[in-house]
């Protein structure tokens, strides 16, 4: 009887330890992920899609105060107002990537702490 546990012990370790070694597989095809970030680099740049960084959604007056005042303190950055009903929206910037939004976004925040990231 202890023969059995101990057999059937060794035989659940051993096969323990086979799915362990099987799940740790160091097997990184390097050139399949460079190959998908390259296609996704080009779509990238092929799309036309890219970012905005929407500073307010609200009354016209405000909009157009909080418009005025990026404009002064970003000089050189995009701003657009827009009307969607019944809603005033300040949208800034022109970014390709959601990593470039949110490094800009960074540094608005300090002055423009509303802010959010949009698709264009």
């Amino acid at each position: 009887m202890k023969i059995n546990h101990i057999t059937l012990t060794f035989l659940g370790l051993f096969f323990a330890c086979t799915l362990n070694s099987n799940a740790q597989s160091n097997n990184t095809d390097q050139e399949d992920i460079n190959s998908l970030l390259k296609k996704k680099r080009n779509y990238n740049k092929q799309s036309l899609n890219g970012f905005r960084i929407q500073l307010y959604n609200g009354s016209e007056s405000r909009a157009r105060t909080i418009k005025n005042n990026f404009e002064y303190d970003f000089r050189g950055v995009y701003t657009k107002l827009l009307y969607d009903a019944p809603d005033w929206k300040v949208q800034v910037g022109n970014y390709k990537t959601r990593l470039d939004a949110d490094r800009a976004l960074n540094k608005i925040k300090e002055k423009f702490k509303g802010g959010i990231i949009i698709r264009k």
